[in-house]
């Protein structure tokens, strides 16, 4: 899966001093909106801050989504398929907001004041979810009722609007802080995400494993409680770090959908003009170094849209030479080149829905497995989200594995920065994805044949709840290649004026997968359960064939990494 003909970069900075200055090459400005120092912003001292509003906003998230299913069935008394369903769909709108949050970013706010902005909301968005669940105290009346429900919804979905800000804009602002045209700070980059995925596990793991004891243990409203405190100490400690923050210049052709929509009408507006042979007499503009341009190669893929760059001699009449120069009807060469770059993404984009849609069963369907497992390990009862500690670990352990010795030593026999090319690291995760969906369904058979030779009808079978742990630890190996490289990859690749949407397309791809898995579910449950027919996944899985849908997505995830080789064969940055 090596990315075929690397080329030169396409992109040309005019760094704002020369090479090696005390300041930074890549149009990157301090506080005070002058050129960025190197020696006093930037770098791991700006990421610290970056990184602890983001480990905050970790436990947060994972103290709600890694045991919500057993919120919805025990509290809110839903069924399993409704359950199920509705994590992935809150799951999904939690990775389907940082589109709106991108926008922002990238059009009017920038990226601090983006974070900022919506960490506000976030804590509002988990104040409500508090409250909400400590009705059954303050208002027994209303514990399982509608009020209850509606008020556990909108902090739910105030949560997701939050995550909307912060999802793509840390990971962006995190390597803004690295100059682009500096080799050192270039590698550096690399590990910052790696190390940003770490301490997000890490978030991940105390939620998991604390967080989740209190709320099966002491209560609900506490271990919601606990987290909303950590968040707005989280917004603390990002503001605090405002002074040494590198920060990037908006695009001046404004809204990046909006660049993109007048490429797209103009191409269809010229359809009748005839590309000329030579692309220097296309439409360009020279990039400026304090307006923070940058200028762009022409690429011969997807000609059509270089339509929109066909310059016209303008007509002596005055008014129409305005309707030409318009940007709805002539763009720029760069401009066009930045809708390319995406469109050349979207096959890998597309490839990775089903994967994202496989690790939403540790949310879903595979705490539904343990629920009716045996949960005893030795003196201990372990709730089933806290299985996904061992996802967690993996992710934890082999992060320092994968940045200290895999890339050394693939450095050493691939001649490469990174060691991996980002497509290679994607598709080693897609193939982890498989071997453990097809483990899953091999547990689940065995758990189900212990089931029908029992003679006593019971819910929770004599099968160890520890027969899941190696799926999570293999499902937290995919993610160290997958979860991590999807956020470099679209970020190194995406047009410099969408950096922020260029992650939130990565955030997309989550969001695409639960929804996915959600329709799924809902396809599955309408087609199974029919008449007398409990259907694959019911109430009580042991009348079901959950192994049957677990190897349905075994399957449906080698075809589809079959696609992903195939189109990362063919991809040229």
């Amino acid at each position: 899966m090596e990315v075929a003909d690397e080329e030169k970069p396409l992109i040309h900075y005019l760094p704002h001093q020369d090479e090696g200055s005390r300041y930074t090459s890549d149009g990157t400005v301090d506080i005070t909106n002058q050129p960025a120092c190197k020696h006093s912003t930037g770098n791991w001292r700006a990421c610290y801050f970056i990184l602890g509003a983001e480990f905050t906003e970790g436990i947060c998230f994972f103290a709600i989504q890694k045991n919500l299913v057993t919120f919805l069935t025990s509290v809110l008394h839903e069924s399993n398929v409704d359950a199920a369903r509705n994590v992935s769909t809150w799951i999904g709108s939690c990775f389907f907001t940082p589109l709106i949050g991108a926008f922002l970013a990238d059009t009017y706010w920038g990226r601090y004041w983006t974070i900022v902005t919506f960490l506000s909301v976030y804590t509002v968005g988990m104040l409500a979810l508090t409250l909400s669940a400590s009705l059954p105290v303050l208002m027994p009346s209303v514990s399982s009722g509608e009020i209850q429900r509606a008020a556990v919804y909108l902090g739910l979905y105030l949560v997701a609007l939050g995550t909307g800000g912060i999802k793509p804009c840390t990971s962006a602002l995190g390597a803004d802080q690295f100059d682009s045209a500096d080799p050192v700070e270039r590698v550096t980059k690399g590990s910052f995400f790696n190390w940003y995925y770490f301490l997000i596990n890490i978030g991940s793991l105390l939620s998991a494993t604390v967080l989740v004891w209190v709320q099966d243990n002491v209560g609900w409203g506490i271990g919601f409680a606990i987290p909303m405190v950590l968040m707005a100490f989280g917004l603390a400690v990002f503001v605090t770090g405002k002074k040494v923050y590198r920060y990037k210049k908006l695009g001046l052709g404004g809204s990046p959908l909006k660049r993109v929509s007048q490429v797209v009408v103009a191409a269809v507006r010229n359809c009748r003009l005839e590309l000329p042979r030579d692309s220097s007499t296309l439409h360009h503009q020279e990039p400026s170094p304090t307006e923070g341009n940058y200028k762009i190669q022409h690429t011969s893929k997807f000609r059509f849209l270089d339509k929109a760059a066909i310059v016209v001699l303008p007509s002596s009449d005055k008014k129409a030479a305005t309707v030409q120069a318009s940007p709805w009807r002539l763009c720029t060469v760069s401009q066009i080149e930045e809708l390319k770059m995406l469109l050349r993404m979207y096959p890998i984009w597309a490839s990775l829905l089903v994967f994202f849609a496989v690790t939403s069963q540790m949310s879903s369907t595979l705490i539904e497995q343990g629920m009716v497992m045996d949960n005893r390990v030795g003196p201990f009862t372990v709730p089933p989200a806290s299985l996904s500690t061992f996802d967690i670990l993996t992710v934890v352990f082999l992060i320092p594995v994968y940045d200290f010795v895999l890339v050394p030593l693939a450095r050493r026999a691939t001649g490469k920065d990174r060691g991996f090319s980002q497509l290679q690291r994607l598709g080693i995760g897609l193939a982890l994805s498989v071997l453990a969906m097809a483990y899953s369904a091999l547990v689940e058979t065995r758990r189900l044949a212990v089931a029908n030779r029992s003679a006593e009808v019971a819910l929770v079978v004599p099968v160890n709840i520890m027969w899941q742990a190696p799926s999570y630890v293999v499902l937290g190996a995919a993610e160290v290649f997958t979860s991590i490289g999807i956020l470099e990859f679209f970020y190194d690749e995406s047009p410099e004026s969408m950096k922020s949407m260029g992650t939130a397309l990565a955030q997309l791809a989550i969001a695409a997968g639960n929804y996915l898995n959600s329709a799924v579910l809902g396809l599955v449950a309408s087609a199974t359960a029919r008449g007398d027919e409990p259907g694959w996944i019911p109430d009580n899985l042991n009348h079901g064939h959950l192994d049957y849908f677990v190897w349905t997505m075994a399957a449906v995830s080698v075809l589809n990494l079959l696609m992903f080789i195939y189109f990362s064969l063919r991809y040229k940055r």
